[in-house]
């Protein structure tokens, strides 16, 4: 397991291309930022992801809102901000604070934060340029989903620290496959 997030950490490393723009103004480390993220949760790993086998779940994230080919560029920034929002909530309980490291877990939310307030002024352009989607469904609600199905979780692990790394373990691999997403919208 451990090597696995090595190859994942390696992947986050060389598949960021440069920021750009994608009609809206984001902040020139914005990339910088997520990537750095995503560094931040390979750090958090407390205990082996072997000891925690028995807790293992498969949150079944939907992979089908971090696919270009089927999620709208109108859309696309508003899945994003939802998953950063929905990561941002989580790590942002006190059931958190107790869980991790608070210098390494202040400073991914920071991250998060700085994220957000970054696509925060490209969702209102988004939203103003979006079309009726009518009978389409709202890629949103799947990543609600997928963050509700991992905080009832949590909840039934009464917080254990095998369920924090579970979780950890799988809001990396999303925030990782969002990748697709930016570099669809030039990010």
């Amino acid at each position: 397991m451990a090597l696995l997030l090595s190859l994942l950490m390696a992947l986050v490393v060389i598949s960021y291309g440069p920021g750009g723009s994608l009609g809206c103004d984001l902040s020139l480390n914005h990339d910088l930022v997520s990537k750095g993220n995503l560094v931040l949760l390979g750090q958090m790993m407390r205990i082996s992801p072997s000891l925690c086998l028995d807790d293992r779940k498969d949150f079944r994230f939907p992979l089908e809102v971090v696919d270009g080919s089927q999620v709208k560029e109108t859309q696309a920034i508003s899945v994003l901000y939802e998953m950063l929002w929905q990561t941002f909530r989580i790590f942002l309980t006190q059931q958190s604070s107790a869980a991790w490291n608070m210098t390494l877990l202040d400073k991914l939310r920071t991250g998060l934060h700085q994220q957000l307030e970054d696509l925060d002024s490209c969702l209102v352009q988004e939203t103003t340029q979006a079309e009726p989607a009518l009978g389409m469904k709202d890629p949103t609600l799947a990543v609600k989903r997928y963050f509700s199905g991992i905080r009832l979780y949590l909840k039934e692990k009464k917080y254990s620290d095998c369920a924090w790394e579970i979780v950890r373990e799988n809001i990396m691999i999303s925030l990782f496959l969002s990748t697709n997403l930016q570099k669809m919208l030039g990010m």
